[in-house]
């Protein structure tokens, strides 16, 4: 490996981690190996939280490659709540609402979903990464601030009903998506089209580009990998 000259390593975010915290644990591993203070390293494209999956890292020269990785292609496995909702369309939050579900079957779930192919327009959640005047969404929302955010294209692939249990109103669906799309939001709006209302229970990025969640390494590995990396000064 050569870190300066660039490398791309591809990390399987955990649950409850942020993207910035898996990046600074595989930073401070780098360095420590090597023995400098500092490296040069970025994210493609960043998972919330609650999300685990691939989280693409670059150092050094291929860092000026982010912005064309962040271009690729997404594929996320997410389960959804219906019939309630929460502040931030996942389980950071408490339930805040909840709406009839009696009359949503598999059959309206199909009718639903292609609808959110394609083009669409889409309005980030309020508890978001999203700058408004400079601000994170999110910071002021924490502080109790109104926060408007206007609607963002953004293109949708295919959206595939993986299953979904009448009983419990649990449903999953693979989404294959480009840039910018948030998965909270789409599930905000699906539950919405079905006239009742949606959270994530549960998110995994399972594919960027041709990285799957399968080639990358668990950040819990990291090290015994790093372990058996011959890294050039």
């Amino acid at each position: 490996m050569n870190i300066s000259a660039g490398e791309f390593i591809y990390i399987n975010k955990p649950y409850g981690m942020t993207s910035f915290g898996a990046l600074a644990r595989v930073r401070y591993l780098i360095c420590k190996k090597i023995g400098v203070k500092r490296i040069k390293i970025g994210h493609a494209g960043t998972l919330d939280p609650l999300a685990t999956g691939v989280l693409v890292l670059c150092t050094g020269k291929a860092t000026k490659r982010i912005e064309e990785m962040q271009y690729k292609t997404k594929e996320y496995q997410a389960e959804l709540q219906l019939g309630a909702t929460t502040p931030s369309y996942d389980l950071e939050h408490e339930v805040d609402q909840t709406f009839p579900t009696a009359h949503i079957t598999q059959e309206l779930i199909e009718q639903v979903l292609p609808q959110f192919e394609g083009d669409i327009m889409q309005v980030p959640p309020s508890y978001s990464a999203c700058k408004v005047n400079g601000d994170r969404a999110y910071d002021l929302k924490r502080k109790g601030k109104e926060v408007e955010l206007k609607a963002k294209p953004l293109h949708i692939d295919r959206i595939e009903l993986s299953d979904f249990n009448a009983e419990t109103m649990r449903l999953s669906i693979k989404v294959t998506c480009g840039k910018g799309t948030y998965i909270r939001a789409l599930a905000r709006d699906i539950g919405r089209a079905l006239q009742s209302g949606a959270h994530l229970t549960a998110l995994c990025r399972t594919k960027v580009g041709e990285v799957a969640v399968e080639d990358c390494i668990a950040l819990d590995d990291f090290p015994m990998w790093l372990e058996q990396q011959y890294i050039e000064q």
